[in-house]
């Protein structure tokens, strides 16, 4: 990887930055998501970092985040897992690679911490879908996902 990308703990010192990036992203196609505030964004997030299992991810281009990676550890009977619930990649970065190239520094952090699985959801259809695959995410048969 180009030495100007670093991997980092997302934490507080780059929370704004994080917030940012994801309301940038989200925002734009092909989600169109919309959010109240950017305090709902920022609650959100550090809903996230209180919580004792968080751990999240962002990757530096400089001083510059590009990327993040919002999720917690989760139990499992065979260990613990790593539950992405937010990953993305800035819009002008998207498409290059980096995506892959975060997500492999990602499972090699998660490896050094006996972090043994990542596990996430995605809304099927979106290229979200295809680059999961294209990284060896499986879809797991028989699992679907409920809400009340």
């Amino acid at each position: 990887m180009d030495k100007t990308f670093k991997l980092a703990p997302l934490d507080a010192s780059n929370l704004a930055a994080s917030v940012a990036l994801f309301i940038d992203t989200f925002t734009q196609a092909p989600w169109y998501d919309k959010f109240e505030s950017t305090k709902q964004v920022e609650t959100f997030f550090e809903n996230h970092l209180a919580n004792n299992y968080f751990v999240g991810y962002v990757l530096y281009a400089g001083e510059t985040v590009i990327a993040l990676s919002l999720g917690f550890k989760k139990p499992w009977i065979n260990g613990m897992e790593y539950y992405i619930d937010q990953f993305c990649v800035g819009i002008s970065y998207q498409g290059q690679g980096l995506g892959s190239q975060f997500m492999q520094l990602i499972e090699a952090d998660i490896s050094r911490k006996s972090i043994g699985a990542i596990i996430l959801n995605t809304e099927a259809g979106y290229p979200a879908e295809q680059f999961y695959l294209k990284n060896g995410f499986e879809v797991l048969k028989g699992l679907m996902i409920l809400a009340k």
